[in-house]
């Protein structure tokens, strides 16, 4: 088993609260993104297994979703926007940016562990665009460039 105990247990209870186990494939990946910091196709199989659906199955609703990474990312994982709106007011931009600022293309991890960037659909803010989340649980909107390094700098600091 790669899952921990304690991730085991949170999928379990989840299955368990529900009349339907699909209904707890969210909540299990979740669970699993919490200990790992992204999806392996190892710890979405044994999802499965845990939850008895089909690894496929969990495949498509890990794909479905941008939160959660499919391969490790760094310790600050830096999703910038780029639908409609935020694409209108220099999301790609800000992806150019960000690139520059830390020598790695979106996608990638930078040399020390602390950064990666990706893209992701809609954020649900688009009176505020641009913007990107941190690690699925802070939120940035207005962005610019100067914004968006005052932000690196805090990052670097924690």
């Amino acid at each position: 088993m790669i899952l921990s105990e304690k991730t085991q247990k949170k999928i379990l209870a989840e299955k368990n609260k529900y009349p339907q186990p699909k209904t707890a494939i969210l909540p299990a990946l979740y669970a699993v993104y919490e200990e790992f910091g992204y999806l392996s196709n190892e710890t979405m199989k044994e999802t499965g297994e845990l939850l008895n659906i089909p690894f496929l199955e969990i495949v498509e609703v890990a794909s479905f979703y941008t939160m959660f990474p499919k391969k490790p990312t760094g310790k600050y994982f830096l999703q910038v926007c780029t639908n409609l709106s935020c694409a209108l007011l220099g999301a790609e931009d800000l992806v150019k940016h960000l690139e520059e600022k830390l020598k790695v293309k979106t996608g990638q991890v930078t040399p020390d562990g602390v950064f990666s960037i990706g893209r992701v659909e809609c954020l649900g803010s688009c009176g505020t665009a641009p913007m990107l989340q941190v690690n699925n649980l802070h939120f940035q909107e207005d962005l610019t460039k100067e914004k968006v390094d005052k932000l690196l700098e805090e990052l670097k600091k924690s």
